[in-house]
């Protein structure tokens, strides 16, 4: 078993809350209110902005110029891919990047945020991967799901540009290199003595990737917006 199953295993409850939310269902059928998705979509877009920085640190953090390629790489795909997607998508509800940029953050975008970023100031490389793999990884994860959903890629579900987006063969290929340099790092560091603290790690940052839907499924059900 690999180190991310072996986290994935231990973190089973939070796993499925996060991958299974109501929010990753309604995107699959398109039920999902577009007020939820345009909430969500707005602290995601200020949440990659700190993701950015996170990846910054893991150049940063990096014992090897390989590692630091990886992150450099990750950084650049943040910045001038999938903020684009966020930007294209924002545009057809009349959002400006300035717009987005200037948005109030939601708690729950900055606890996740901040939680990433602290596990990474206190730790080494791996601890700032394995924080960052229920996004990375995870979403790779949720959206092959959703993307099996029968008209889940229709055009006529609002959400098949997203749901493509992180189904497709690029973001996939993220996704699996990061969790294999997650698994080599663990090969290196994952001493025995340090396992329940990544692992407690793993399972904090997935309960609050729960919370970031929670957030957006709230926004749809007309509840309060912070």
């Amino acid at each position: 078993m690999s180190f991310f199953e072996r986290l994935k295993t231990a973190a089973s409850a939070e796993w499925r809350a996060y991958t299974g939310h109501p929010f990753t269902n309604a995107l699959a059928d398109g039920s999902l209110p577009e007020v939820a998705f345009r909430r969500y979509l707005v602290q995601d877009y200020l949440f990659l902005i700190e993701f950015a920085r996170a990846y910054a640190l893991a150049i940063y953090k990096s014992p090897r110029l390989a590692d630091m390629r990886e992150a450099a790489a990750g950084l650049s795909a943040i910045i001038d891919t999938e903020m684009n997607l966020h930007v294209k998508l924002c545009a057809e509800w009349g959002l400006s990047p300035v717009d987005l940029e200037q948005a109030p953050p939601a708690v729950e975008m900055l606890a996740y945020t901040r939680y990433v970023l602290d596990a990474g100031m206190r730790g080494d490389l791996l601890a700032l991967k394995v924080a960052l793999a229920p996004c990375v990884i995870g979403y790779a994860e949720i959206a092959t799901r959703l993307a099996a959903h029968p008209g889940a890629l229709a055009a006529s579900n609002p959400y098949s540009v997203w749901i493509a987006e992180y189904a497709g063969a690029a973001y996939q290929e993220v996704a699996a290199k990061a969790r294999m340099q997650m698994d080599c790092l663990a090969d290196l560091y994952a001493t025995p003595a340090r396992v329940a603290d990544l692992t407690a790690i793993f399972k904090e940052a997935t309960r609050l990737e729960a919370e970031f839907w929670e957030m957006g499924w709230r926004a749809g059900d007309g509840g309060p917006a912070n």
